[in-house]
């Protein structure tokens, strides 16, 4: 059996410092050729996506793919809703737990698992402010405690 290669194409990086990440999805994106080879290339950004559950069915809102340049007429609408890719049961538990607890869907990263191109969507709840300053406490003293163990260590 082959190993599974996985390679990141973006981070949602924002996502982690302004939601708390509950649980977290794997789900396949429906794309056309064009917008498969500007995601090899790097061209994605999720800084601004969401998720959203219509009908019974996911999609990313949001995410922007640049245009192909050699795509001409075959390229998309960079900013178009695009459709995951899940079970059935799975979105219907989401759907019911995003409903309830108010929570948000939010892509947090974009990657390719052999050649297919997956996205890990995360249940996530918000952050207020002063959980956001206690992070960027607990991160400043962490990295003032590592600087002084390495003046130590020399």
């Amino acid at each position: 059996m082959r190993s599974k290669g996985i390679k990141t194409i973006a981070e949602n990086r924002q996502a982690r410092h302004e939601y708390f990440v509950l649980e977290t999805y794997e789900a396949g994106i429906d794309l056309v050729g064009t917008e498969v080879k500007s995601i090899r290339q790097g061209s994605v950004n999720l800084k601004d996506a969401w998720c959203s559950i219509d009908r019974g069915e996911l999609f990313v809102r949001g995410m922007h793919i640049s245009p192909y340049e050699k795509g001409n007429i075959f390229n998309r609408d960079p900013m178009r809703v695009r459709k995951l890719l899940m079970h059935k049961r799975e979105i219907n538990k989401l759907f019911g737990t995003v409903k309830q607890d108010g929570l948000s869907l939010i892509p947090l990263s974009i990657y390719f698992k052999d050649s297919r191109v997956k996205m890990q969507v995360g249940l996530c709840k918000g952050k207020k402010l002063y959980d956001k300053r206690a992070d960027a406490a607990k991160r400043d003293a962490k990295r003032e405690i590592d600087r002084n163990i390495k003046i130590r260590n020399q």
